[in-house]
């Protein structure tokens, strides 16, 4: 009779391999991935604790700035490179509206004047809302923030001005600890986004080239295409974040992010224009007679989400070039003029896939994050 510690076949099951088994998950990125939001949650709620036993838990005096810090810096940041960015801000920020604050203090008990410190304290909030709309918004945001934290409304005493300060930087250092336990990098999130619309193109390309199988409704591809796009525009927000974790130039992932863009509207007006309304049997004519190449196609398609999600393993790599097909202008005569569009958007798609492909060649030795720290080392 099987014990709850054996499996099927009899074979017992140890607690050790149980344990293995649920150390490769929680050090698998994929399943760090797919569990993003637990995972962020657990490491926000550890460090939440230990910012309290760190401050609270020992009479800190205003311990609740070093809680209070830590939730701005790590609260709704799961990605490596954004915390770390955010972090660098964070400190920046920090330090100028602390020492502005402290002055505040100095000020108003050296001259005694609380309309002057009102006046002054709404002079550096009005220069900071300046810089707030422009790239070092955050910093300028924080300044006048922490400003406000440090010296109140001028009225606080320099003790509390340096207590804050100090319960501010250790809600930093707490914030940036707990960032590299099982970090969570923007990298993977965009390498599995990205196969994820690769695989669902694929689908989508072979439904409307091959004869086998109907193509699907209205509503069906309104639904395909939603996805596409929502994944789309988070591999949008990760750009940055990726470009810092891998020391990639932005412009080449939003050059990537162009080429899926353009993708996924040559594949739209495909499945809604003409091709979409033919039966089967056209659709496999059309193909055969225009010479579209929709195994080379699918196959480069589902070969570079492969890659994309198995990233380091040998036997998954992206594909070598393949032919592309060129205009003929005899089939281009021979199609009735309502298939010429189809004719270039397929030819037109191919080019697009394969170009993906030699951008994501290029930066393939970058995906792996420990491999890339490595040869960076």
């Amino acid at each position: 009779m099987a014990t709850a510690d054996s499996n099927p076949l009899g074979t017992p099951r140890t607690r050790p391999g149980r344990i293995r088994r649920f150390l490769r998950a929680i050090v698998s990125p994929y399943y760090r991935y797919r569990h993003a939001n637990l995972i962020h949650s657990l490491r926000v709620g550890l460090a939440m604790l230990v910012s309290i036993l760190a401050t609270t838990g020992v009479n800190v005096p205003h311990g609740i700035w070093a809680s209070v810090t830590l939730l701005v810096v790590i609260g709704g940041l799961q990605h490596q490179g954004n915390i770390r960015k955010k972090a660098a801000e964070r400190a920046a920020g920090t330090l100028l509206g602390a020492t502005i604050g402290l002055a505040m203090i100095l000020q108003q008990n050296w001259i005694g004047s609380l309309p002057l410190t009102y006046l002054l304290m709404s002079v550096v909030a009005a220069i900071c809302a300046w810089f707030a709309i422009g790239k070092p918004g955050y910093i300028a945001l924080l300044t006048a923030i922490t400003m406000c934290i440090v010296a109140g409304h001028g009225d606080n005493q320099i003790d509390v001005g340096l207590w804050r300060t100090l319960n501010v930087l250790v809600g930093i250092v707490i914030a940036l600890a707990f960032s590299f336990a099982l970090p969570l990098h923007a990298t993977y999130s965009w390498r599995y986004l990205l196969a994820d619309n690769l695989r669902a193109c694929a689908r989508i390309y072979a439904r409307m080239v091959q004869s086998d199988g109907d193509l699907p409704s209205a509503d069906e591809t309104l639904k395909m295409f939603l996805a596409l796009n929502t994944r789309l525009v988070q591999l949008r927000s990760l750009i940055p974040s990726v470009a810092k974790e891998i020391d990639l130039p932005q412009a080449q992932l939003e050059e990537i992010q162009r080429l899926h863009r353009s993708m996924l509207s040559a594949l739209e007006l495909m499945a809604t224009g003409t091709i979409g309304h033919l039966d089967a049997a056209g659709r496999a004519a059309f193909a055969r007679e225009c010479g579209i190449e929709v195994y080379t196609v699918r196959g480069t398609l589902l070969a570079m989400a492969r890659a994309l999600r198995f990233a380091g393993a040998t036997r998954f790599r992206i594909p070598e070039a393949s032919p592309l097909a060129t205009p003929d202008p005899a089939v281009i005569a021979s199609l009735p003029a309502d298939l010429h569009g189809p004719y270039w958007l397929g030819l037109r798609l191919a080019e697009q896939v394969d170009s993906l492909r030699a951008m994501l060649l290029d930066t393939e030795s970058n995906w792996n994050i420990e491999r890339h720290a490595r040869a960076v080392a």
